[in-house]
């Protein structure tokens, strides 16, 4: 019998905790669609400006994956909550040339990991 402090998978205990007492915005993140149907497909090939030959292959894509079945062998993956996935996050920022050039709030990031 499993005790309540005890998991069946004892290496994911303690995924998720968060022991640093502080975290950074996450703007881009804030405005990314969640799941995987059409109108994410199209959400993800607008922001890339991407042709519409290539947003036809990404549908092509997802209607694919809608119809294969969940793989049974290796691990279970019937956990998978493909409805709360973030598919695309598009960084708020170009990227940047120099430590100058990064963003404060960057560069606070790396001042509280000691880098």
């Amino acid at each position: 019998m499993t005790l309540p402090t005890e998991t069946a998978h004892p290496e994911l205990e303690g995924l998720g905790t968060y022991e640093y007492g502080w975290a950074d915005s996450d703007e881009a993140g804030a405005s990314a669609k969640r799941g995987l149907n059409e109108d994410v497909v199209r959400d993800i090939s607008a922001k890339k400006s991407e042709p519409e030959w290539m947003t036809k292959l990404r549908l092509k894509g997802l209607r694919l994956f809608e119809k294969k079945p969940m793989p049974n062998w290796g691990s279970d993956l019937s956990g998978i909550d493909f409805d709360n996935i973030k598919y695309f996050v598009r960084s708020t920022e170009k990227q940047a040339e120099s430590w100058e050039d990064l963003p404060e709030d960057i560069k606070n990031t790396y001042d509280k990991l000691g880098i």
